[in-house]
């Protein structure tokens, strides 16, 4: 099946087609660039620590996610890096809270590069004596992480604000958590998850439609289908505590500040994303006043930026990074989200923030590795890759200005990073 779809005014058109085996395919020609990128993923994240296969509820350790990720990349023959490297391309992976991806971008040698792609991800080799010694790289890894201030101030925040979501837990896993993988289970959960109806392929760039949804149906390996169902954690709405803090090496006090949401369904539609997107510029965007009286009064530098940090079955509007007096800067931002429930939001602040956000939308489409990051997304979500440009158009500042009212001011975490005395 394969369904084409366009974007008139941006003159933007992109195809998604659905393999046999379930696997979706997003692609977007764009025949005048030199480069191309693509992403081989599955929705598999670090959260899926919990889970149903065929019927059976299955419980895995913390990290595996990741530690599978990094596993993939090993075969019999070699590396999967040093195969790309023969071709000049770039390769990377990622694991973060509900997805796993494998890429590579290139200006030549596309359809030889996807070849590697789909063959590696699609071949697993584990043995005993490659997983313990993976157990000592990310046992580092998870280490130095421990040390990194902007890792912790918001694993700090996480851990404050959920009780029960593994959203709380970092995405490595723990040294303990690692120490119980072996490669049967590896084998369980890839043989789960990497499954084809549980994965998606996303390209963006100089490619051919129909080359690649050749090359994916002559490389796909056959494999049963498994029924696979993400379980939802039972969660209180309110936070663990209010404030977390911690010293490590940092030349001033860095913070993050997060207001948790309730999270009745699994996951966030597209509107509530932009209207909160909008939200949040509005409280404390670079146009809004509050961000002009924070660097006045010398609480916030450049680093500072704001998030909505949303997933499966968990939400939070964020603020972080450096400040002389990270209390001060937490009651200001809370202020400021009073003020606007009491005084509504300033038009014009609005149409502005719209506008510059509508733009930004409209400017991804010239970089291939945002549209194809974008593309994931939408595999991900299941939104169309031309949602974002079609709701700013129609959303309104009394939108915005209802999502602004459901921020609960009083169900907060700040976590603070000191500098070591």
């Amino acid at each position: 099946m394969k369904r084409e779809y366009f974007e008139n005014e941006i003159g933007e058109a992109y195809v998604k087609a659905v393999h046999s085996s379930g696997l979706e395919i997003y692609i977007l020609e764009k025949p005048q660039y030199n480069s191309a990128y693509a992403v081989f993923g599955t929705r598999y994240g670090s959260i899926d620590t919990c889970f149903k296969v065929d019927g059976e509820t299955v419980t895995v350790p913390e990290g595996i996610a990741h530690f599978l990720e990094h596993k993939l990349f090993e075969s019999e023959e070699g590396d999967a890096f040093t195969r790309f490297a023969e071709t000049g391309a770039y390769a990377n992976a990622f694991t973060s809270f509900d997805r796993t991806c494998y890429l590579f971008s290139c200006t030549d040698k596309f359809y030889e590069n996807l070849d590697i792609l789909l063959d590696f991800v699609q071949s697993p080799y584990f043995t005993e004596q490659t997983v313990k010694k993976e157990q000592g790289i990310i046992g580092q890894e998870i280490r130095m992480y421990d040390d990194s201030p902007g890792w912790r101030v918001m694993f700090n925040m996480l851990m404050a604000m959920y009780h029960n979501h593994p959203v709380r837990i970092d995405i490595a896993g723990t040294v303990e958590s690692i120490a119980e993988i072996d490669y049967d289970l590896l084998y369980k959960c890839y043989n789960t998850f990497y499954n084809p109806s549980n994965m998606f392929i996303c390209v963006a760039g100089n490619v051919d439609t129909e080359k690649i949804l050749n090359k994916v149906k002559n490389g796909l390996k056959p494999r049963e289908e498994v029924i696979l169902e993400r379980i939802t954690t039972d969660e209180p709405e309110n936070v663990v505590e209010n404030y977390v803090e911690q010293s490590l090496a940092v030349a001033q006090p860095m913070f993050c500040l997060g207001f948790k949401e309730s999270h009745k369904s699994p996951e966030r539609s597209a509107k509530e994303k932009i209207r909160t997107a909008l939200a949040i510029e509005v409280i404390a965007g670079e146009a809004s006043p509050l961000y002009a009286r924070l660097v006045n009064k010398g609480l916030i530098n450049d680093e500072f930026s704001s998030e909505y940090f949303n997933g499966f079955g968990y939400a939070a509007v964020t603020f972080d990074g450096e400040s002389s007096d990270p209390k001060a800067v937490a009651e200001e931002i809370k202020a400021e989200i009073e003020r606007i429930k009491t005084e509504g939001i300033d038009k014009k602040l609005f149409s502005a923030v719209r506008c510059g956000m509508y733009g930004g939308a409209i400017r991804m489409f010239n970089n291939v590795e945002s549209i194809a990051m974008q593309l994931t997304d939408c595999a991900m979500t299941g939104n169309g890759l031309f949602d974002d440009i079609k709701y700013l158009k129609s959303v309104t500042a009394e939108d915005v200005y209802k999502k602004i009212l459901k921020i609960d001011t009083e169900n907060f975490v700040l976590s603070v990073i000191n500098p070591k005395e």
